[in-house]
């Protein structure tokens, strides 16, 4: 009698497949279970920095990086919202920390990924904000005023860098109202870094 095959590779034994990715700082970070112990600033500011938006597909020598787009969005939150707390504009410049991991995904990608991308996106984010004293859930004011600032930033981007014409980027992201044009120049990596922590050390005081 012929024995019955086990599924294809079901009767393989090893190592589960690694979920942690070692940072510069020496941290290992659990990408399944982050832990705010292994979130460092200066591997999100050296991530960030090196995190093309719009997929590279922009104008200039260097990359507008996802480390600019982030103080764009805070310098576009204080205008919005002059004499807002730091802690709210801490919270605008690490909106898109999470992607010093897992990168800057164009959102057409994001919607094709689904939840489990959204969830795993989620975790991070909680993570980092525990790590800075940021509520893991934001005020939905809160929230509400990061993503208009984000929105018109896109525009800002869009318009200025990325080839979209001012009506086609208005149909996408909004035409932002009340906002004074704020020219945009992308930085070399170490400068667009800098920048970041320079921002993050103006809005912990420091530390």
């Amino acid at each position: 009698m012929t024995k019955a095959r086990s599924p294809r590779g079901a009767d393989k034994i090893g190592p589960a497949p690694r979920a942690w990715q070692r940072m510069l700082s020496g941290r290992r970070l659990d990408l399944l279970d982050p832990s705010p112990l292994d979130v460092e600033i200066e591997d999100i500011a050296h991530g960030l920095a090196r995190v093309a938006r719009w997929n590279g597909q922009t104008q200039g020598d260097h990359a507008f990086s996802v480390a600019e787009h982030s103080v764009l969005v805070d310098d576009i939150c204080a205008r919005f919202r002059p004499g807002w707390p730091a802690r709210w504009r801490l919270a605008a410049l690490l909106h898109d920390a999470p992607e010093y991991v897992i990168g800057d995904m164009i959102s057409p990608f994001k919607a094709a990924l689904g939840i489990d991308y959204k969830a795993f996106e989620h975790r991070l984010a909680a993570a980092i904000h525990m790590r800075f004293g940021l509520p893991k859930e934001l005020p939905q004011n809160i929230e509400e005023t990061i993503k208009r600032a984000d929105k018109a930033s896109a525009f800002l981007e869009a318009t200025q860098i990325a080839g979209f014409s001012d009506d086609e980027a208005a149909r996408i992201f909004g035409r932002p109202r009340g906002l004074a044009p704020i020219p945009i120049e992308p930085l070399p990596t170490k400068k667009a870094q800098a920048r970041f922590l320079a921002r993050f050390r103006l809005l912990t005081d420091g530390n």
